[in-house]
Parts: structure tokens; C-alpha cells; sequence
């Protein structure tokens, strides 16, 4: 009788919390591990299951106006090869042009290095150590990062017969998946195939806002740029839309390089020209019309899609900054959707209280999958 009510004691349960929570963090950290080890897997496999799932609707449209299953199915699939290929396409001429750019730049950059040398040594820096700030702002290194960058992109294009062959996959398989899930929903597991249902919903708003929108912040910007005579206007566009997908901080590093290019063309007048019309733009579209267009659909803090950004990018690479708030989204299915014990914590994700009813459908849309 004594042992046993021991057993319910504060200090047993708070042992038993602790081991649970190690147990949890040391399977977390060999997942992780796991997932790192095959990140440039992860992110090819990713990156077809998004585009899959954001064209699905495509499908749908389709199979309700009475069109077979597989012609549907080539019919998305010629979609989602066409997104592949725009992307590439984009990518590798932004960068190409931007290649070409630079060497345009070299005396400007190296007068502006000597300038900032100049004005170190007037405020009292040691000759080594200006010499030292000075010869790391090379002309060559910035062509060979660029440079660089070009050869991701091919390697980018290497693993596109990867992606060509999911995307072919996920193309015919669709339907049946949906169908399955939908069965194991009603028979077994409501509650995770009702939570991959949130998911694909939710990533499905997310990428049809954030391209829409990036389209048109690309169109303003490009036109700004083109209006003011910004040289690389168009690499500077395009750079505008992919950046639009990074959440907090994809329109820092998508105003860096043309500012950077108009201090260089133009004088300090232009770059603050171009940073000011830059803020404001971004700012009205991104900052105020797109949260609320979005609305609900994410259900993701500010902070935790800051941290979801940094996580993600550090865990698959590249593609993990440009999906981010996917892969939190999935993240957020799989391990508190999934368990009705665990909505709680969606209004903590959340960052506000949720709203009166049920965190996930009861029945999965047929639109879904």
C-alpha cells in the first residue's frame, strides 16, 4: 500500500516527466541526424510534394468537368514540369546575368574599398589592419562567389531528372493516395490523415498567396528598378520573388545587390532611392496585405517562423529557407494535429487564442491530398 502510493508522489511523477523528456529529445536528436545525413534527398522529395500538392486543385477542376483520372494526371504533371522549369530557367539566367555584371563593377568596387581604407586609416586603425579589412574586399573573390552560385544552379539542373521523376510519380499516384487516406481516415486514423489534410490545405494557401504576391512585388520592383535605370533590373526582379518565399528576412536580402548595384552605378542618391522605394513597397505589400490575405491558413507565431527559417535552412540546406513554413506546417500535423491530447498547443504555435470549435476537420475535403 505504501509503495504503491509512493509511486504517485510529485517526485516520481517529475522523475517520470524528465525521462520521458530525455527520451524524447535523444530520438529528436537522432532524427534530426538522420534527416541532415539525407537532407539533399529530403529537399528534392519536398520540394515535388509541394508543387504536387499546390497544383492539386488543377486535378480537381478537372476530374469534376468529367476528365479521366490519367489524362488529369498528364495534364498536372505538364503544370508541375512547367513550374520546374520556369524556376530553373529564371535561376540560371539571373545568375548568369548577374555573372556578366560584376566584372562592370571592378573599378568602382576597388575606388570604394580604397575610399573605405582611406577613411578607416583617418580614424586611427593600424596600417596591417586597414590592409587587412581592404584585401578581403576582392572583385575576383565577389566574381568567384558568384560564380559559385551559377554552379548550384547547375547542380540545381543535375538533379532535375530527380525531380522530373517524382514529380512524374506523385502525378499518377495522387488520386489513389487520396482515395486511400481517405479509407484509413474513416476506418482507423481520422485524426492523422485529418491533420495531412490541414497540411495540404495550409501549404496550399501559403504558396498560391506567396506567388501571387511575389509575382507583383517582382513586377513593382522590376519596373522601379527599370524606371530609375538600375542596371540587372530583371535579375533583380526575380531575385524579388524567390526571396518573397523566405519569411522575416527575404526582403533584406533581396534589396542587398541592387542597392548595392546602384551605389555603384549611380552614387549614394540612388541607392537610398532605391532602398526607401524598396521599403515602402515591400512593406504594403508584404508586411500589411499579405498576413492579411493569408489570415489563418498558417497558424504559425512570427517567432516561430523566424525560428522555422533558421531550423530548416540549417537542417536540408537552401531549399529548406524557400520552404520553411511548409515543412513547419508538416512538422505541425505529424506531431500535435495528429493527437487530439495535443491541441493545446496549437494556440501557443499560433501565437492567439483559438478560436471556439474543432482544430481539424472531422471529414477530409475530397479536394485534399
Amino acid at each position: 500500500m505504501t509503495e504503491s502510493a509512493s509511486e504517485g508522489t510529485p517526485q516520481t511523477r517529475t522523475f517520470s516527466f524528465a525521462g520521458s523528456f530525455l527520451k524524447s529529445v535523444a530520438a529528436l536528436v537522432i532524427v534530426l541526424a538522420g534527416l541532415r545525413a539525407v537532407s539533399d534527398i529530403v529537399g528534392p522529395v519536398f520540394l515535388a510534394l509541394v508543387i504536387t500538392i499546390t497544383l492539386h486543385p488543377i486535378r480537381v477542376w478537372l476530374e469534376r468537368r468529367g476528365l479521366r483520372g490519367w489524362l488529369a494526371s498528364i495534364i498536372m504533371l505538364i503544370a508541375a514540369y512547367l513550374v520546374l522549369i520556369a524556376l530553373a530557367f529564371s535561376l540560371l539566367l539571373s545568375v548568369s546575368q548577374l555573372a556578366a555584371l560584376i566584372p562592370q563593377y571592378s573599378d568602382q568596387l576597388l575606388d570604394m574599398v580604397a575610399s573605405v581604407g582611406k577613411a578607416l586609416s583617418d580614424l586611427g586603425m593600424k596600417p596591417s589592419q586597414v590592409d587587412a579589412i581592404t584585401s578581403s574586399f576582392d572583385p575576383g573573390r565577389l566574381l568567384d562567389a558568384v560564380m559559385a552560385l551559377l554552379s548550384g544552379g547547375v547542380s540545381l539542373l543535375a538533379n532535375l531528372f530527380f525531380l522530373v521523376t517524382l514529380l512524374l510519380f506523385f502525378a499518377f499516384d495522387t488520386d489513389s493516395t487520396r482515395r486511400s487516406l481517405a479509407a484509413v481516415g474513416r476506418e482507423r486514423f481520422p485524426g492523422p490523415v485529418d491533420a495531412l489534410a490541414n497540411f495540404a490545405r495550409g501549404t496550399r494557401n501559403y504558396m498560391g498567396v506567396s506567388s501571387s504576391f511575389g509575382l507583383i512585388v517582382a513586377v513593382v520592383d522590376g519596373v522601379v528598378l527599370y524606371v530609375l535605370d538600375v542596371p540587372g533590373a530583371f535579375v533583380w526582379a526575380v531575385l524579388a520573388f524567390v526571396t518573397n518565399f523566405i519569411p522575416n528576412i527575404g526582403f533584406v536580402i533581396g534589396v542587398i545587390p541592387p542597392a548595392l548595384i546602384a551605389l555603384l552605378d549611380g552614387g549614394t542618391g540612388l541607392m537610398i532611392t532605391v532602398i526607401v522605394l524598396y521599403s515602402v513597397i515591400n512593406f504594403v505589400i508584404q508586411s500589411m496585405i499579405q498576413p492579411r490575405v493569408v489570415g489563418d491558413a498558417v497558424g504559425l507565431s512570427a517567432t516561430l517562423t523566424f525560428l522555422s527559417l533558421v531550423f530548416w535552412t540549417w537542417l536540408v540546406g537552401p531549399v529548406g529557407a524557400l520552404l520553411a513554413v511548409p515543412f513547419s506546417l508538416l512538422t505541425k500535423a505529424l506531431l500535435v494535429e495528429a493527437d487530439p491530447h495535443r491541441h493545446w498547443a496549437l494556440a501557443l504555435i499560433a501565437g492567439k487564442p483559438q478560436r471556439a470549435g474543432p482544430a481539424i476537420s472531422s471529414t477530409p475535403s475530397p479536394s485534399d491530398g
